[in-house]
């Protein structure tokens, strides 16, 4: 049954195939046909439909991309690594006129389109009699079809049109769908016309085919017509004794389907053009089918050459390689990771030692001394020293970078130091390129904005934690200031108020007068040690106060009253700030939108449409556009940020 020449003939005729995402194709006069083409790498692959006996040399088979000769591979499509997804879905007539002999032979077809579709083929069920019900989702568990055919029953009805409709819905919306029709009467009872049901099932792009069991006639007949000539599909006209050979004969088609992956050359530079393939017969002669494609994408880059190719591994494979590096990365950087370790007091330490030694004398078990359990856990940590030492060595060659490093954690209040730091960054480096790469499906522009991001990242997250710490100091101050008052007043010493600031004040003035203690305790007078919490915090505000308590040192004064006065004006400075921040929160936002929505939507556009992209980067008039663009949107950005910016 050579339904799928007829079939796209007759679409061609009536100039409304829309399959192929909108790219029609023609059976040309050799009896093949194509019934679906997709993008592929660097080029196209076809599903085509040959006649029964037509055995292909697969190893001969060419093709021509805009009247350019391809490299093509040819291979049964069930047999196929990667094959394209293939969907049949039954529509099957359950009303009342089907009693008897057509229920029966309607049955034992579809239950021997079952036994012999491709295995790789997802089959669906759609029943429609008064109402219509999508008895099975497409699926590949013959058992579950068979069930489904074996328990069909009849009622009184026949919604034609609303049947095809779920059909085509349940067809969903990948690879190549068909849909199958059997009835033998006209609708009565859709919810939608013959002429708007034809028009959904040529926009759907849905190979549609319709068995009309004998007696159909009339208005039946011309319904089924309408909708096959709307689907490029065929109508048969058959009786219950030969309704199961139409069924194998629609199996059939599918089991001699071949899938053709063709390379497109790169000296093509059209966007649009016919896609042809000949297909030399083993007995000779030649079948040929075309396309036209609307979106023809040239190759770019190196590509596999799909002619020469061996054994490939499916996409699935590769992203599991990838997650698989990249989990023993984060396993490794993790182990590298410094832990936190219970410091053990005096006491602890001393009790373990005499308990060991006591044990020793009393000829019990001798318990390890702290020279091998301090050799054990030297053990444990021979990579982590390792890596810290070269980390180290590589940041004493240049003592800028390790004091830049340094000055950025302290200001984070990040506990690591700066070798630690240095590898927690390669860590994070490596990772988001592993990201990019799993998520851009290789492509190397995206890895590299995600290395970007894993380059930048981390210091703009030093960054918001170092803005977060100043904008908690600066607001918990005024509250730190009024409890040193209050200390003082208490008749408490200056260094014994700073005490009680480390016991009950707010982070992060608490540690920071803890470290501030801790330097006193060192050598370090009082004033010095609170000078380097103001330069560690820029805070112009606490050099304000240590100030002061320089000068009440020196000259005498109410120490208390003076902490109470400076607490009043910061406060009164602080309602100055906010208001100055909700009057310009409109513009700040504005600056960010006008900002950040170009390159957010270039970002966009490379992730889901490159190609609308291409002449901005290839063509010279494109780049020109590209770097005044760049230019300008950063004069804006300049700008707006200095008229939203306020100093307080």
């Amino acid at each position: 049954m050579e339904r799928r020449a007829a079939a796209f003939t007759a679409a061609l005729l009536a100039s409304a195939a829309t399959l192929f995402h909108g790219v029609p194709a023609y059976a040309a006069d050799g009896g093949a046909s194509i019934t679906h083409i997709e993008r592929a790498p660097g080029g196209v692959r076809l599903l085509v439909s040959v006649p029964l006996d037509a055995k292909v040399d697969l190893g001969k088979v060419t093709a021509t991309v805009a009247g350019t000769s391809a490299t093509a591979r040819a291979e049964s499509a069930g047999d196929a690594q990667q094959a394209i997804r293939r969907t049949e879905v039954l529509a099957i007539d359950a009303s009342n006129s089907m009693k008897g002999d057509k229920l029966d032979a309607a049955k034992a077809a579809a239950l021997q389109f079952l036994q012999t579709v491709p295995s790789d083929v997802y089959v669906g069920i759609v029943t429609f009699n008064g109402s219509v019900t999508t008895a099975l989702a497409p699926t590949r568990d013959r058992k579950a079809a068979t069930s489904v055919v074996d328990g069909l029953a009849l009622s009184q009805g026949t919604q034609l049109y609303d049947g095809v409709a779920a059909a085509i819905a349940a067809s969903g919306a990948a690879g190549q769908r068909s849909v199958l029709v059997l009835s033998d009467g006209a609708d009565i009872g859709s919810t939608t016309s013959l002429d708007d049901e034809s028009a959904a099932v040529r926009k759907s792009g849905v190979l549609l085919d319709a068995v009309s069991l004998a007696g159909s006639t009339g208005r039946a007949a011309d319904a089924l017509s309408s909708l096959v000539a709307a689907g490029s599909g065929h109508l048969l006209s058959a009786d219950p004794d030969q309704l199961q050979q139409a069924f194998a004969d629609e199996a059939g088609a599918l089991a001699r389907q071949l899938l053709v992956t063709v390379k497109i050359p790169s000296t093509v530079t059209s966007t649009a053009g016919s896609v042809d393939v000949r297909l030399p017969l083993s007995g000779g002669g030649s079948l040929s089918a075309g396309a036209f494609d609307d979106d023809l994408q040239p190759a770019a880059g190196p590509t596999v050459d799909v002619a020469s190719a061996g054994l490939a591994l499916p996409r699935a494979a590769l992203y599991a390689g990838v997650a698989a590096l990249g989990f023993g990365l984060l396993a490794m950087f993790l182990v590298l990771l410094p832990r936190k370790r219970d410091p053990q007091s005096a006491d602890e330490r001393i009790r373990a030692y005499t308990a060991a030694a006591s044990r020793h004398r009393a000829g019990g078990p001798r318990g390890k001394s702290a020279e091998a359990l301090a050799a054990e856990a030297a053990k444990g940590e021979d990579v982590l020293s390792s890596a810290k030492s070269a980390a180290a060595d590589l940041l004493r060659q240049n003592a800028g970078l390790e004091a830049r490093i340094a000055a950025r954690l302290d200001a984070a209040g990040s506990a690591l130091k700066p070798a630690e730091w240095l590898l927690v960054h390669v860590g994070v480096i490596v990772l988001a390129t592993l990201v990019g790469l799993v998520l851009g499906h290789g492509n190397l522009f995206i890895a590299f904005l995600f290395l970007a991001a894993g380059v930048v990242g981390p210091w703009f997250y030093l960054g918001f934690r170092r803005s977060h710490r100043h904008k908690a100091f600066n607001e918990a101050l005024p509250d730190t200031l009024q409890l040193l008052s209050g200390a003082l007043s208490a008749g408490l010493s200056l260094a014994q108020a700073v005490d009680t600031v480390v016991h009950e004040g707010a982070e992060p003035l608490a540690s920071e007068f803890k470290r501030a203690l801790v330097e006193t305790r060192l050598g370090v007078g009082l004033e010095d040690a609170l000078d380097g919490i103001a330069e560690r915090f820029s805070s112009d505000d606490f050099a304000w106060v240590v100030m002061a308590v320089r000068i009440q040192r020196q000259v005498g004064g109410n120490l208390a009253e003076l902490f109470d006065t400076v607490a009043g004006t910061m406060r009164e400075r602080q309602y100055i700030r906010r208001q100055v921040a909700s009057l310009a929160a409109e513009g700040k936002l504005s600056a960010a939108v006008i900002g950040g929505l170009p390159p957010i939507f270039t970002l966009y556009l490379a992730l889901t449409n490159r190609t609308y992209l291409t002449p901005l980067f290839s063509d010279t008039r494109g780049i020109i556009m590209v770097v005044f663009g760049i230019v300008w949107l950063s004069v804006g950005i300049f700008w707006m940020s200095k008229l939203v910016k306020v100093e307080v």
